[in-house]
């Protein structure tokens, strides 16, 4: 156990120094305001204020962990290594930053409670954050920086053991709508029929009609190869239906259909399943209770996990509203077209409500990368470099590889040539650590 000695103990000391030393390296911490109880300390410990006690391994706080609410914070990013990091320390301190100052600014997203620029969507994106303008998106700098701090702990104090923790990968297959072409209705058949005519897809129009009169399958009906992947890997995957009304962002199937229902049980007999919130119930918590209450009664247990619709947050009202519902977890925090930690870690944590000053229950896991970032490689062997490098910088800080893949994904339309291969690499991945 670690034992810190800080002139106060703030909600955000204490919420950050629990998330770098449990969560992140796996040893317990305490906090002491009392200098006769630190001294008296035979173990692991270390001070965090403005001046050192004496020799003890020290890092020297900057003011960021004991203020309330909202500030303009000055952010001067340098050079570190091979990384970078910021609120920069004097000589005396142990580390050249206070890294548990910059981390609470990167896991509270503070940045996107500050006037910024939306997209089309109303999304916070990563062209905005900090870590995107300064160069550091492509790194778990949280993580980083925590293993540096322990790197220096074991120099000063080489007996103690730390524990190890290892890499891993929670797979998440996203699903905005089962099928292309099944379980869509009268109108929007119909409709689809007259859009494939206008603009002579032929091609379409013949998948269309072989799903439809059963000599064909659903080219996005990919669960079955899901499934047998499942079947024959450790990871679990977590599965996210929408299950809302039919919106202008959501053109999924109505959870009346039996068909739908049916499929959603029989995967969560393999794998887990959360909710995939529709773009409307993200601001209408009325619309979300009754989503999360049609999915419990499909699931036949409490919903744990969510996932919102195009990968929208608006914080802190997202996260207040699975909170007020007793969600257990969400998996939005990440960029759709960017690979990247938009936390900056591949770490689960929870979210701490920057108006309230509070840590809540809610475990946020972040993901790093979305398939239709993918596309941006142009052959498959750049794509395979770039899923190969993502793994080795999550692999080397022991993170947790969060990647999200779709049911389309695995179709065999061209645009998705190889990724059957790429998702396999990843699963690979984590039975060879």
């Amino acid at each position: 156990m670690l034992l810190v000695y800080t002139h106060k103990i703030s909600p955000r000391l204490n919420y950050i120094f629990k998330h770098i030393c449990t969560r992140v390296l796996g040893f317990e911490v305490r906090f002491t305001t009392q200098i006769e109880e630190f001294i008296a300390h035979d173990s692991l410990k270390m001070s965090y204020t403005k001046q050192q006690l004496g020799k003890e391994f020290f890092i020297k706080s900057h003011d960021f962990l004991f203020e309330q609410g909202l500030s303009d914070v000055d952010i001067n990013i340098q050079k570190w290594d091979n990384t970078k990091c910021f609120f920069s320390n004097s000589d005396k301190s142990a580390m050249p930053f206070d890294i548990f100052s910059a981390s609470f600014y990167m896991l509270s997203r503070y940045e996107e409670y500050l006037p910024h620029v939306k997209d089309e969507f109303g999304r916070f994106t990563a062209e905005e954050s900090l870590a995107y303008k300064s160069g550091f998106l492509h790194q778990p700098v949280v993580d980083i920086w925590a293993y540096k701090f322990k790197a220096a702990l074991q120099a000063q104090f080489p007996s103690y053991k730390f524990p190890n923790k290892t890499y891993r990968i929670r797979p998440i297959i996203d699903v905005p709508s089962p099928y292309k072409y099944k379980l869509k209705g009268l109108l929007r058949t119909v409709g689809g029929t007259i859009s494939d005519l206008s603009k002579f897809k032929l091609y379409s129009l013949y998948d269309r009609f072989g799903v439809l009169l059963r000599f064909k399958n659903d080219p996005h009906d990919t669960f079955k190869y899901i499934l047998n992947r499942q079947k024959n890997t450790s990871s679990k995957f977590l599965f996210f239906f929408l299950i809302g009304q039919l919106s202008t962002y959501d053109k999924g199937v109505s959870p009346n259909k039996k068909d739908f229902v049916t499929l959603i049980k029989h995967l969560a007999d393999y794998c887990n399943v959360g909710l995939k919130v529709s773009y409307f119930a993200l601001e209408d918590a009325k619309r979300l209770k009754r989503e999360k209450e049609k999915m419990e009664d499909i699931l036949n247990t409490n919903l744990v996990a969510s996932r919102h619709s195009h990968s929208k947050l608006n914080l802190p009202e997202t996260y207040r509203n699975l909170i007020a519902l007793e969600v257990k977890e969400d998996y939005t925090m990440g960029y759709i077209n960017h690979i990247g930690f938009r936390a900056g870690s591949c770490t689960p944590f929870l979210f701490y409500d920057l108006d309230f000053e509070v840590q809540t229950p809610l475990k946020i896991t972040p993901y790093q990368l979305m398939d239709v970032a993918l596309l941006k490689q142009w052959s498959l062997l750049d794509k395979k470099k770039v899923l190969n490098e993502l793994i080795h910088t999550i692999r080397a800080v022991n993170g947790e590889f969060v990647p999200v893949f779709h049911n389309y994904t695995f179709s065999e339309d061209k645009q998705w040539e190889g990724f059957k291969e790429l998702f396999n690499l990843i699963l690979d991945s984590a039975e060879t650590t």
